[in-house]
Parts: structure tokens; sequence; C-alpha cells
């Protein structure tokens, strides 16, 4: 409609509306391109700031923000004023683990605030002359721990790191095939009676390579980067790489592969007749009791105590049991918690979106990271001395039910602080000193030793633990555990120079004894009938191996659906066995003929288990030819007890766990009390029956969710008890109405 037409007041009030509005227009466009600018001078603050050296006001403190599942912390009523906890970006020039392109993350500083100014030197400036910032670029959000490395390749690295032992300290000597470091053959070391061996997967330097040395360990054994050395590998160490007549202890870090592959080969070698100790360590403090359940504590940091001490003592000529027993009395009072500021990257593996996902925001820290990467219990923001005072009351606090674990009440307290591999000399110096203050003034402890350095590291973790061992009496008549700890030794990896006299010696002595199985044991005289016992032996094997598709389908629904075939394939291995040697009758010689044949075919952790258990039975049977001489029930019934105490060693399963204990301790009980061997695997049988609707407490099922455990037996407990119900000549159970179609 033209305006003519319009009406006069209507007109007048859009002729108004129009003027009003072009008048409004410069301001509210000067408004909002306000606004903008604002909002634009923030990020850029911001953005700049961060790349400063000293902050404007201190960074804010939040609360704990705890990974899913694990326990929550909370800070303390006596927050600190001191500095915090604050980031620091590297200097251009430094490498970093991305591509040009990306420019690089920022890194944590414990002890040291954010300082302001270029990270480059900057130019000279007039008076009131402000600095211009620097230009703005795209940074991750998260920072990244360096996944580029000098050697990326894993085995080279691991092999040439192996090596370079034996070019700083000539009295060492590498078996490379087998990743074995030993003490090359001397006067000194074949003149010791006790000698400890230890090892574990690499990653950990200089634990454990490090640590080979007069007046430490005789050797250690590598497994993969993080991995756990393989039985194998240790069996060749104990029975080829020491001096022939020597008595061994065995330290070892309290984690499943490590203890399962290192109980194994101690087993063996005591069924050799050699005499052998293992002390398993777990020191953690930061993962609580209900969380650690039967597995217990982690072995970290304080492991390294333990050695120092008990390499000290068998230098000094002390027995195994001695030696033995101090070990243990130090691994039984050592406490310790880590802390780092993000994950490793392990050589040769790429960074997958996992990874990426679990990096620590930018100022936070992760509280109780364990030694090969796994997650921590909680994430924080917090400054260094709140950080301290947390993992102290971790460790000291006696009210903490979960975390109780040590009373730390000794007159002598010996401190480690120790780099995970990443931490500046200087910053761990600033760490030490805030350990130590608070250690006075909070709990008045004074420590009588402090020991600072990288003793175990986690290949470059940008972290650091603290350990308190509580110095306790040795009750040996000999000396202490300080007077040890101060014992001179020659350990590259220990802070001890390698003296005049092992370098001018330049020995090349080497052992290059085959440690082949078989060798080692000799005729026992325990016998039994040879053509009977075969037929019996071979009867629960095939009882196992035709149970397979049940203890399948068992597996399938509350496991991986392995067991089943690994059982078949170990008794199928056996079978060929006997069918090329017979048994000869000695119960000794065909066990543990029969041994390597199990080790080779059944792997994973029941494989683990039945190796340790057999291997113990073959030393309780030779302990028994002593004095008996035919292989009775009575007799094997108290040697199956000993192989039952063994196991328990390395594993905590015990009856009710829902695991083939619960077939095993049955029949083993029934046999000593009745000598009816039918009577036994009624009792297995009517064990594993049990375990229908019972939770389990170790091994895969914990994991598996569902309701499928309150209608199937455990199969591992279901195939061992069907191997005995084999050896009593027992018909298979019918499967019943509650079997597997109904399912």
């Amino acid at each position: 409609m033209p305006p003519s037409s319009l009406h006069p007041k209507v007109y007048i009030r859009l002729l108004y509306d129009t003027v009003v509005f072009l008048c409004r227009l410069p301001f509210w466009l000067l408004h909002h391109s306000l606004a903008a600018l604002q909002r634009r001078h923030r990020e850029i603050t911001r953005e700049y700031t961060a790349r400063r050296e000293v902050p404007r006001c201190p960074p804010r403190l939040v609360t704990l923000s705890a990974s899913e599942d694990e326990t929550s912390y909370h800070n303390s009523a006596s927050d600190s004023e001191d500095e915090p906890l604050a980031l620091i970006p590297p200097s251009p020039t430094h490498s970093t683990a991305h591509s040009p392109s990306i420019p690089p993350p920022p890194y944590h500083s414990l002890s040291s605030p954010p300082q302001h100014g270029p990270v480059s030197p900057p130019s000279p400036l007039v008076a009131d002359e402000k600095p211009t910032p620097p230009p703005i670029t795209p940074e991750p959000t998260t920072p990244t721990m360096s996944s580029k490395h000098f050697d990326p390749n894993p085995t080279h690295l691991l092999l040439t790191s192996l090596h370079s032992q034996t070019l700083t300290n000539p009295s060492l000597a590498l078996d490379s095939q087998n990743k074995i470091l030993y003490l090359r053959p001397s006067s000194k070391s074949s003149s010791q009676r006790v000698h400890l061996v230890s090892g574990g997967g690499a990653g950990h330097e200089p634990s454990f390579s490090g640590f080979v040395g007069t007046g430490l360990l005789s050797a250690a054994v590598s497994g993969t980067i993080f991995a756990s050395p393989s039985a194998e590998q240790i069996r060749t160490c104990l029975f080829s790489r020491l001096p022939p007549s020597s008595e061994t202890l065995v330290t070892v870090m309290n984690y499943t592969g490590d203890v399962l592959n290192f109980g194994l080969a101690v087993e063996k070698a005591k069924a050799a007749g050699k005499r052998v100790e293992m002390v398993i360590v777990g020191d953690d403090a930061a993962v609580g009791r209900t969380k650690g359940g039967k597995v217990g504590r982690r072995g970290v940091a304080g492991t390294v105590l333990v050695v120092k001490i008990a390499g000290a003592l068998a230098k000094r000529g002390y027995k195994l049991d001695e030696v033995a027993k101090v070990a243990r009395l130090v691994a039984g009072n050592l406490v310790s918690v880590g802390a780092s500021l993000g994950r490793v990257h392990v050589p040769g593996r790429a960074v997958n979106k996992e990874e990426e996902g679990e990096k620590l925001g930018e100022d936070e820290v992760e509280i109780g990271m364990g030694i090969h990467n796994e997650a921590g219990v909680g994430r924080e923001k917090m400054e260094l001395k709140q950080l301290v005072g947390k993992m102290l009351r971790m460790m000291l606090d006696r009210n903490d039910k979960e975390r109780g674990f040590v009373n730390v009440n000794s007159n002598e307290v010996v401190l480690l602080v120790n780099n995970l591999g990443g931490v500046s000399v200087l910053e761990l110096g600033g760490i030490v000193a805030e350990v130590v203050k608070q250690l006075g003034e909070g709990w008045n402890i004074k420590p009588v030793r402090v020991l600072s350095g990288t003793y175990m590291a986690s290949l470059n973790g940008l972290g650091f633990s603290v350990s308190l061992l509580n110095v306790v009496n040795t009750d040996i008549g000999g000396p202490g555990m300080i007077e040890l700890l101060d014992d001179e030794c020659e350990a590259t990896g220990w802070p001890a120079q390698i003296s005049k006299l092992t370098w001018e010696e330049r020995n090349q002595a080497t052992r290059e004894e085959d440690a082949s199985n078989g060798e080692e044991v000799g005729e026992s005289g325990l016998r039994v009938d040879a053509k009977a016992a075969q037929e019996v032996l071979t009867r629960g094997l095939e009882a196992v191996v035709a149970a397979e598709p049940d203890v399948t389908r068992y597996d399938t629904i509350v496991g991986d659906g392995d067991c089943g075939i690994g059982l078949k394939r170990g008794a199928e291995a056996i079978l060929r066995h006997l069918s090329s040697k017979p048994l000869t009758g000695d119960v000794v010689i065909d066990l543990a003929n029969i041994i390597p044949v199990v080790e080779m075919e059944m792997d994973g952790t029941s494989g683990a288990l039945y190796a340790i258990f057999l291997n113990a039975l073959v030393a309780a049977l030779r302990t028994t030819s002593q004095s008996e001489k035919e292989a009775s029930a009575k007799v094997w019934a108290a040697a199956l007890r000993q192989s039952c105490e063994a196991l328990s060693k390395y594993t905590p399963a015990r009856p009710g766990d829902r695991t083939l204990v619960d077939a095993l301790y049955p029949f083993v009980n029934t046999l000593e009390e009745t000598g009816d061997v039918k009577k036994a695997a009624e009792a297995a049988v009517a064990g594993a029956e049990g375990t229908k609707g019972m939770k389990a407490s170790l091994g895969r099922t914990v994991y598996i969710g569902g309701s499928g455990f309150e209608e199937v037996p455990d199969p591992g407990a279901w195939g061992l008890a069907s191997f005995f119900q084999g050896l009593a000549g027992i018909k298979k159970l019918e499967e019943d109405s509650n079997g597997w179609e109904k399912l």
C-alpha cells in the first residue's frame, strides 16, 4: 500500500519509528562491536598469560575429580598458600612428541610456579616499553607425554640397554637370548653362599638390571617393556647363570605375571633339589584394602630397599634362611605412594584414542599412579605442599582403616624419594625438601637416611614416589638394617662408584652352561606299579578331554571361552608323551618328565598355576622319598597338601573364591582323611558343583556381568573334578535338566 493511502496518524507513527531506528543504529552497532572486542581481548589475554612465567594471581584450587570406581579423596582443611602446582611452557627449541605443524603442549612443574615473560630471551626494551605478545597458535587442551624416541624399536632398545650395563660395569655379563644380566664368575662371587635374583618388565631402569653387582643382585631377568619375563628365562638364570652350589633368594614385586612366572621357576628349582626362597614385595599404600582385595598391595619403588639390605647381608656370608627372614622384615615394614603429572608412552607403540582420552588435564596430578603406567586412585588439582601432605597421610595415618598397613613407630626411619623418570634433578630436590619438612612438622619423623634419585622408573614418567622404611630389629644377631643399607656395593644403578680394581681386572669370564630340562632330576626310590599308574593317569586325562565341551560352555558364559580348550590341549599333549615315553614307576622322575609338557602346552594363568603345583608336588615327593619307598594314598595325600601350601604362596585363591581350588582342596582333604581316591573324587565333584551361584573373587569372571555364574559351575573347578573322576574310575555324571540346553 503506498504511503499516500495511509491514515495521517499511521504515516506519522511510521516516520517517527524510522527516525528513531536510524538514530539508534550507530549506538547498537558500536555496543556489539565493543562486546566482541572484549571477548577477543579476554581470549588473547588468557592465551598470552599461559605463556608467561610469573602469575598475576595464584591459580585456583579445586576439589578432587576422582576417576570412576576409584576411591575419592578431599582436600584437608589446612589448605596451603604456598606456590601452587602450575604450568611452564617448553622452550621452542625443546623437542616434542608432535609433528612440526602442532605446537608443543605445556608440561607441569610441581615445585615452581609459572613465570611471566617470553620463553626465548627477550630483546632489550627501552623504559616503559611493553613487550609484544607472541603470536597466538592453537594448543592441545591437555598435556601429552612424548611419543617420540631416539630408538623406537622396543626389542633393539632393550637389548642395547642391557648390553650397556656390561660396558659401564666390567664385572657383568649378558645372556642376550634370555635377557639375563649376571655377575661374571670370579673368586668374590663364587665364595658367596647366598645369591640374589630379581627382575620384571623393562622400563623401570635402573631396576633391576642396574642393581646387578657385588653387594646387590647376582642376576636380573628382564621381560619386555612392562611385561614379566617368562618362567623359562628365570629357570635358565637359576640353573645356569649363578654359581652351581649357591643358595638363592628371589625377590619379586607383587604383580600377577611376575609372581606366577618367578614362582614357577622357583618351584622347578626346588623340585630339582636346589635351595631357593622367594620374597614377594608389596609396598604400595595408595590402593586401599577393599580395592586391593586378595591381590594385595602392588610392589613399587620400596622394593629396592629390600634388594639392597638383603644383598648386603648375602655379601657378608649369612645363610639363606637369615637373608630371607631379613628381606621379609624389610618388605613388611615398607609403605610407598606415587604421584604423576601424565602417562608415559611405550617405544614402538602407536598412540591410540584410548590413551589420548586418559590424558590428565593441564593442572591435574594423579595420585597412586602405578609403575606400569596403570591409573592411580584419583586426580586432583593441588599444589606441591598439599600433594605431599596427602601422600604422607596415606602412608602414616593409623586412623585410615583402608591404608594403615604399617605402624611407622621406629626411632629410625629411612626415606626414599624416587624419580619415576621425567622429573628434573632441580625439581626433585624441591620435592625432597618438602617431604622432609612435612615429616618433621606433621609426624615428628626425622629420617636417619634420605635417599633421592631414580631407582625405579616408569620410562620417562613425569612423577615421583615416596617410600618409608620402618627400621626394626633383624633378630639375627648381626648387623641392623641401617648398617646393611650403608654397606658398599658395586652397581651402576646404586649411588656407588665402580672400584679401580674392577676396572683393572677386565674380567671376561661368562657362564654358558645349558639349563635344559630333565637333567636335574635323578632317581628317588619312591615307586608305584608303572603299568597300573599309566592306566589310571590315562583314564584321568581322557576324562579331561571328554569334559572339554562342558568346560567350554561354562567358560563361554562366565569367562572368555578358552578354559576347556586349554585343558584339552594339555591333556592330549601328556597322552602323546605317555605313548612315546611310558611311566618308569619312579613317581618323581615320571612327574618331572610330564611337567615340561604342561609348561609348553598350557598357557595363561591356569597353565602357570598347574605348573607351580606340579613342581611343588615333585619337591614334596622327593622329600618323602627319603623315608618312604611306596607311593601309597597316604604319601600322595601328604605331598598334595604340601603342594597346596606352595600354591597358596603365589595365588590368594582359597575355597569359596570360585576357582579350581574349590575342587582341589576337597579332593586333598578327603584323601587325607580316608585314603580313598573314589571318595576324594566325589568330594571334588561336590566342590565344583558348589561353585554354582558363587560370586567370583578372582579371575576374569570378576569383570563379567550377568547371572550366568548362578547357573553353571566354575569351568576350572569342573575340569579338575573331571580329571579326578577319571582317576577314580567314576562314570562321567549325566547332565541334568538344568544343563546347557535349558540355558
